[in-house]
């Protein structure tokens, strides 16, 4: 590849295909004029977007990452692996993200039914806050209550009906972690954790597990991110160290659904091209006039 000085790389991003709140094309088309040169769309449990969006792509100053971030779970903690350039028509990936969501999709009617009972709400609600075919989950429920008055803001919504010492929560089924990770190199993408450390739980893994996912072909690990704590961070630069893993950075942008704005943390030249060297699944969508190819 040609040397770019200085890439402009976020690696993590929505759209409301899943819980973002801008089509995936307003996406891409944020990104360009967030001077971005690079962005990964990374909707959860789905690649549904990658067309709407590779088609704007084309003819933007940027290069596109297609991706997803598929939902994992290890006991009640839940961890979120990006999967990059994956095969979007893989039969167990597909398998698995169908599987996935059609369990969200019931979660969140029963967590609704249980909210119901005692607040305004209903699944109709919750159905008028996400676009068809769109992955729903509890941030749709959460603009549902920001809606009806109930919360101020999607945020205060997780802290208050949404939280899961509420009563009203409860967990989605998911793979392992390990499982994910294997899934996502057998459809020739590359498996990032995202967000290991955030604050809110700590980090997600433990250095036996994190060896297993390694040997089971984990890429890297999302280092730059606003919700990691410091002392996560150092924690997860020591082992991406310690067992070769590369180190990304990136917004985890939702457009209006969290305070997270595009380009906020990035990701370095040098990792974005062991992405794309390890990938066998799909290959970058490379915009006109765009600086990274």
């Amino acid at each position: 590849m040609a040397a770019v000085p200085d890439p402009f790389i976020d690696l993590h991003a929505h759209s409301s295909v899943s819980d973002g709140t801008e089509r995936p094309a307003d996406l891409v088309r944020a990104a360009a004029v967030a001077g971005l040169d690079v962005v990964a769309l990374t909707d959860h449990d789905t690649t549904a977007g990658w067309s709407e969006a590779v088609a704007v792509a084309q003819d933007l100053p940027l290069t596109l990452v297609p991706g997803l971030e598929l939902s994992t779970r290890l006991g009640w903690n839940s961890v979120h692996v990006l999967g990059y350039l994956v095969d979007p028509e893989d039969a167990g990936l597909v398998a698995e993200t169908t599987a996935t969501r059609e369990g969200r999709l019931s979660r969140a009617r029963r967590m609704v039914e249980r909210i119901g009972a005692d607040h305004p709400i209903t699944w109709d609600d919750v159905l008028a806050e996400s676009s068809e075919g769109a992955t729903i989950g509890r941030p749709h429920i959460a603009d549902a209550l920001v809606r009806r008055g109930l919360e101020p803001d999607r945020s205060a919504a997780f802290r208050g009906i949404l939280h899961p010492a509420s009563g009203y929560y409860e967990p989605h089924d998911a793979p392992t972690p390990l499982r994910g990770v294997e899934l996502i190199r057998a459809a020739g993408g590359v498996p990032v954790i995202a967000h290991p450390a955030a604050s809110s739980r700590g980090v997600v893994v433990d250095e036996p597990m994190l060896r297993q996912l390694v040997d089971a072909g984990l890429g890297g690990l999302e280092v730059d991110h606003r919700e990691n704590t410091a002392h996560g961070k150092r924690t997860l630069l020591e082992w991406a160290d310690r067992y070769g893993l590369f180190v990304t950075g990136s917004s985890d942008y939702h457009g209006t659904g969290k305070p997270n704005r595009l380009g906020e943390h990035r990701t370095s030249r040098r990792s974005f091209d062991a992405i794309v060297a390890q990938a066998t699944g799909s290959a970058p969508v490379v915009g006109r006039a765009s600086r990274v190819s």
